[in-house]
């Protein structure tokens, strides 16, 4: 399933992009069912009609609290340079996709803690919400209750110090400062989140077989320890990746046999005699040896097929001055972070004008691939 399938976007704040993974609406189901059930049993006089209201209304302002968490934290990555791309809901919380990671503790640091900070200030204001009502008025009181406790949790339970919650975040980036090793901070704190999120799995499974009532809230918990556990296992992956793409340039990774097409070729033959025989998969455009642009499957594919025939690959091609291009002694693993922020799988090289070569995904993650091989057999 395509990320596009798993992902339905809402609009944007602050121009970042606003989700909700399609996940979220098992979280969003569960949470607004056991309000409906918690209000009934605390305010029986309550129609079902207004239980379903009240519970629809609590359980959306809870997530609406979630993106406000979430927006902290891209806040402050924005005012410390780095690019947000994207805040998803799913059926956990909320995250934040960052193109890069802090590059210094500091920032590390501030990202992380601001999103427990807005939780703790979220339930505050739920809670001064509360006490101004009159007691009377339970449909406004008993929701707001429930946001300033539920956010409370949310602010202690992200200050765990395991990664990759904000407070393992918190501590790498304490670690970080005092030990002036982003790596062995990074293990450090995986490590403890691993450790944590065992503890999670372990603890669900005890609620779920050794209690007579806890079989749902027994695997929620389970549920968690797994996410956490796969989240600090993918930080190692992404920790061994940026030590294999280590002091590796793009000059160094680039092909510089750029293959080419003349313009006049029609997608049709583009197809038969390139893509498909070849495997290639990005092509440079060319005029008597000038660059006018790229052609990849994503530009075929955007034209109908009945097309292909009489439609040139210069007029489906992506233009020289809309392409993405880095120069030769860009660090691999940045090249890697455009890539996946710019949603691309392949950038020129280019110098003073001149074309280079093309650095393309399948090439970096082989070079991975390689580092990883020999690593583990050296170990």
């Amino acid at each position: 399933m395509s990320k596009l399938q798993q992902t339905f976007r809402l609009g944007k704040i602050k121009g970042i992009p606003i989700g909700v993974h399609f996940t979220w609406g098992i979280a969003f189901v569960l949470i607004t069912m056991s309000l409906i059930g918690q209000f009934g049993e605390q305010h029986p006089g309550w129609s079902p009609v207004i239980r379903s209201a009240i519970g629809l209304v609590t359980s959306l302002l809870f997530f609406t609290s979630v993106i406000l968490h979430e927006l902290a934290h891209s806040a402050v990555a924005l005012s410390r340079g780095i690019p947000v791309k994207s805040i998803t809901l799913f059926v956990f919380g909320g995250i934040s996709e960052v193109t890069r990671e802090a590059s210094t503790a500091l920032s590390e640091f501030l990202i992380a803690v601001v999103g427990p900070l807005a939780s703790l200030a979220i339930a505050g204001g739920f809670a001064l919400m509360a006490r101004s009502f009159p007691a009377e008025w339970t449909v406004a009181v008993a929701p707001c209750k429930w946001l300033a406790t539920v956010n409370f949790w949310l602010a202690l339970f992200n200050l765990i110090p395991g990664f990759p919650l904000d407070g393992g975040r918190v501590f790498r980036s304490i670690l970080w400062a005092f030990k002036r090793d982003y790596e062995k901070a990074t293990r450090i704190s995986t490590t403890i989140g691993k450790t944590i999120a065992y503890g999670f799995i372990f603890l669900g499974a005890w609620i779920t077989f050794g209690t007579n009532d806890g079989l749902v809230s027994g695997l929620w918990i389970v549920f968690i320890g797994w996410f956490l556990l796969n989240a600090a296992q993918q930080n190692v992956v992404q920790l061994d990746l940026r030590n294999a793409l280590n002091g590796i340039t793009a000059g160094d990774v680039m092909s510089r046999e750029c293959h080419t097409v003349p313009r006049y070729l029609s997608l049709q033959d583009f197809v038969d005699d390139y893509l498909l025989k070849t495997g290639r998969r990005c092509y440079v455009v060319t005029d008597d040896h000038r660059v006018l642009g790229i052609i990849t499957p994503r530009e075929v594919s955007a034209v109908p097929r009945q097309d292909w025939g009489h439609v040139s690959i210069h007029a489906a091609m992506t233009p020289l001055e809309r392409l993405k291009w880095i120069s030769p002694q860009e660090p691999a693993s940045r090249v890697l972070e455009r890539m996946d922020a710019e949603n691309v799988n392949q950038l020129l090289v280019m110098e003073d004008g001149r074309l280079l070569g093309l650095v393309a995904r399948d090439g970096l993650l082989s070079r991975i691939q390689t580092f990883l091989t020999f690593q583990g057999k050296s170990g």
